[in-house]
């Protein structure tokens, strides 16, 4: 049995590290992202139509996986990081993805620790968590004077990796409403949130390519300028500066 620590209170102003999962389905013939609706209400993106994701708890660090990510994503991950907290961030993926939109992306088998609270449910359900259908496709930091700031990393994975039913919803939380399938070429007619339409050009781009990204894009907002950088593997970032006016 592992021994969880409680976790403390987090501090809103801080930059935390958090993973959005953008579910494909169809990708060869007519491809939909799979979305949802922020609350009127949200401290964060009120009523904008997002993508599954949150961010990553003290406890995501403990779960065990029925099989990590891929290692060319697991190495772009590691890029322009202080700490490895890879593993923390694939868990808090498949995490946000059950709690938004009940949606399983596991194995069916046991847990080899105790399960924490927030992962009851899916341990009952019979699931390991399983990142290995995660592909890391885009990095972006929110820009300061947010009510809240999340250094984001976005996860492709394909539906048909998904162990349970893509149209029951039943099993989600209330943070989404509106959860839906939408056309790639429909889905620029919803209310977006910028950083959403620029990761939906990328997946576009890369909507018939199953396999996971060379090169990963960068979106670094600091206080007086932008980076549009690449993870690239090899030597220093590359990108260009966009400047605050």
């Amino acid at each position: 049995m592992s021994d969880y620590t409680t976790p403390q209170k987090a501090d809103k102003t801080a930059i935390r590290n958090a993973a959005t999962v953008i579910v494909l389905r169809d990708r060869m013939t007519e491809p939909r992202v799979l979305m949802g609706q922020r609350g009127a209400r949200a401290a964060f993106m009120p009523n904008k139509f997002v993508f599954p994701g949150g961010a990553v708890d003290p406890a995501d660090a403990g779960v065990p996986l029925a099989r990590r990510m891929p290692q060319i994503c697991r190495d772009r991950l590691l890029e322009n990081c202080e700490d490895d907290c890879t593993h923390a961030l694939a868990t808090a993926a498949i995490r946000e993805l059950w709690e938004e939109t009940g949606l399983v992306l596991g194995q069916k088998g046991d847990w080899s620790v105790e399960p924490p609270d927030d992962w009851a449910d899916f341990a009952a359900a019979g699931y390991v968590p399983d990142a290995h259908p995660l592909q890391f496709v885009f990095r972006a930091i929110t820009p300061p004077g947010r009510p809240r700031r999340f250094d984001a990393r976005f996860f492709l994975v394909d539906a048909d990796e998904i162990a349970s039913d893509l149209d029951n919803f039943d099993g989600a939380q209330d943070e989404l409403s509106h959860l839906q399938w939408v056309p790639l070429d429909k889905v620029r007619g919803f209310d977006l949130p910028f950083i959403t339409e620029v990761v939906l050009a990328e997946v576009a781009a890369r909507a018939r390519d199953r396999t996971p990204p060379e090169n990963v894009p960068f979106f670094h907002n600091g206080t007086e300028e932008s980076l549009f950088l690449r993870l690239k593997g090899r030597g220093p970032l590359s990108g260009k500066v966009i400047r605050h006016d």
